[in-house]
């Protein structure tokens, strides 16, 4: 009795944000690997139709994506999985979540750059430099990529012990 009497007097207080579903995260991640897929067939298309339908499409699901979704999943990120994984103590881990917190600035900073230029594709405006795009590209792809993999291999695994443990 005594028990339910301690929690009933307990104060309210705000909850707490819900953590994301990792299964969620996990299903962006797939999703960011395919947009950079289509991202590197878009770049062959143009090269060799210049932005015609296909291109305007392609383009404009790549500027959506990158733009909202791949932003939100690095929000989400942000605040939800590595505020705890920095208050962990784990040295190692922290570092790991420092340079996932500093690929997330590049990262932006790379889409910055590619995104008028695909901006342009999407609206059918020839005024993109393929030969630009042609170099940017393999540098964000592998920023991307390397970062997923970090994220899955040690980052995420962390989390949901840490979830599990709460």
């Amino acid at each position: 009795m005594n028990a339910v009497a301690v929690k009933v007097s307990r104060p309210a207080r705000p909850a707490a944000p819900p953590m994301p579903g990792f299964e969620s995260l996990d299903r962006d991640h797939r999703e960011m690997l395919k947009v950079l897929d289509d991202f590197e067939s878009l770049l062959a298309h143009v090269g060799e139709n210049g932005p015609d339908s296909v291109a305007k499409a392609s383009a404009k699901h790549i500027q959506q994506f990158f733009s909202g979704a791949a932003r939100q999943h690095h929000a989400e990120e942000e605040r939800l999985i590595f505020p705890g994984l920095l208050a962990s103590g784990d040295a190692e881990l922290v570092q790991h979540v420092k340079r996932l917190q500093q690929d997330h600035g590049w990262l932006e900073e790379d889409w910055i750059e590619l995104s008028t230029q695909i901006e342009a594709i999407a609206n059918g405006y020839s005024w993109y430099d393929l030969n630009s795009l042609q170099h940017a590209l393999p540098v964000f792809s592998a920023l991307y990529r390397e970062h997923i993999a970090l994220e899955e291999s040690i980052v995420y695994p962390a989390a949901r012990r840490q979830v599990r443990a709460a």
